[in-house]
């Protein structure tokens, strides 16, 4: 299946900042991919190319486009569109040879546009290229899908309340299907919205469709995450848990973490974790630990017994998801635009497997309203999805396209919650809980 085109454009993202499209043509079709990118970010991600200056703040993506149209275009011409590995290694050539590089931004966008033009060809769907036809698949059987991690209050780099930690999740466990879970999840949504406007809290939303209320500290966030899921009718911690991205990077300042109006080490923070977890029902906490801090990693499951999912501190690269299932980390999430290729990504899945670690599939604050990343999820056999809450478009499209997916598997699908509800199993696969 040659590849006859390559086009790139820029589109805006969900936060109205530019970021970079690519179109790939073949002898039996078209596909095209828009990219996420984030608002808080890790130090060893790939980088995204922008192009500095006054035009969209700086942001623009004028030359990530153009390296897409010239030297991507040239440099894939020709070459067979359902060899991914191929694809990937060419465009990683192509950016180490350029200074600074093509930037992430472009290079994912050609990669998961020509995957999904390969799928287009074949007839199939995207997940199917993914089950059992790479080293990223398990092979573990039934149709799964994922559990999802909605964003239900939105902190740190992702509103501007004063909440220092970044994201408030629940985690519809326990039920029988994903569009039950789904469900669930929505109307604890709607009922914490109420909750709020009784309260004259504020029902603005921040950049992951997440509220944005104007509250005191995280104990008040995630007491009311409890109240809206009773509100909702639904169990706190038997169907429905709690979770949390601390992001914990953008706390750490000159050596210490800066929490509720407290200057910490790792060992005290990990304290407060531990508090925490006897509070409230926590099945995971993402980002406890800041991007380098491998001691507080490695300390940490004297205290932190529940998922300690690694997001910055291994940016889905395989290497150091390596290193983070010997120091602590219990899950790892996975972005593929930390590394900019779906190559990469999915090396990194295939880490995270032969180390015992859950996989969780990501969206990035930035968001497309592509829905390719539930394909990858399923065709992973990712445990978890974070796409968000269910509100605003481009957060919608995955839990919508994951709806489509279970109704295609028909009687095979499995929802990956049930045996991990509290009581069960008190936190995600491969933890001590």
């Amino acid at each position: 299946m040659k590849i006859t085109g390559v086009s790139g454009r820029m589109i805006l993202d969900s936060r109205g900042v530019p970021t970079v499209e690519a179109t790939v043509r073949t002898e039996k079709g078209a596909a095209s991919a828009g990219v996420p990118a984030g608002t808080s970010t890790g130090r060893h991600e790939a980088k995204e190319l922008r192009d500095g200056g006054d035009r969209w703040n700086g942001q623009g993506v004028r030359q990530a486009v153009s390296h897409v149209n010239v030297e991507i275009s040239h440099a894939l011409q020709g070459m067979d569109a359902t060899d991914q590995a191929a694809i990937d290694a060419k465009l990683t050539e192509l950016d180490k040879s350029k200074k600074p590089g093509l930037g992430a931004n472009a290079l994912l966008a050609v990669s998961v546009a020509t995957f999904l033009a390969a799928a287009r060809g074949k007839r199939k769907e995207p997940w199917q290229m993914l089950g059992g036809e790479s080293p990223g698949a398990s092979q573990r059987g039934p149709k799964g899908i994922p559990v999802p991690m909605l964003n239900l209050i939105n902190g740190g780099a992702h509103a501007k309340n004063g909440l220092e930690i970044q994201e408030f999740m629940v985690v519809p466990l326990g039920f029988d299907t994903f569009s039950e879970a789904l469900r669930a999840a929505t109307e604890t949504y709607h009922a914490l919205g109420t909750i709020l406007d009784e309260r004259n809290l504020g029902t603005g939303v921040g950049l992951e469709g997440g509220f944005a209320p104007q509250v005191g500290n995280h104990h008040d966030a995630l007491d009311l995450l409890v109240q809206a899921i009773e509100r909702a009718k639904y169990r706190p911690g038997e169907q429905i848990g709690l979770a949390l991205d601390v992001a914990a990077t953008e706390l750490y300042k000159e050596g210490a973490y800066k929490l509720a109006g407290q200057t910490m080490q790792s060992e005290q923070l990990a304290i407060e974790y531990e508090s925490l977890l006897r509070q409230y029902p926590i099945v995971s906490i993402e980002d406890p630990f800041a991007e380098d801090d491998w001691d507080g990693w490695a300390a940490a499951p004297e205290r932190v017994k529940t998922g300690r999912i690694a997001d910055d501190l291994t940016v889905t690269d395989a290497k150091r998801i390596k290193r983070a299932a010997g120091s602590g980390a219990t899950g790892v999430i996975i972005k593929p635009n930390q590394q900019g290729t779906l190559t990469a990504a999915t090396a990194a899945v295939a880490a995270a497997r032969a180390a015992d670690l859950t996989v969780i599939a990501s969206h990035r604050s930035g968001e497309t309203t592509d829905h390719w990343i539930a394909d990858l999820a399923v065709g992973w056999e990712a445990e978890y999805i974070k796409a968000g809450a269910p509100a605003r478009g481009e957060r919608v499209a995955k839990y919508d396209r994951l709806l489509a997916i279970e109704q295609e598997f028909g009687s095979q699908a499995v929802y990956r919650g049930p045996g991990l509800a509290a009581g069960k199993e008190a936190a995600p696969r491969g933890t001590d809980g």
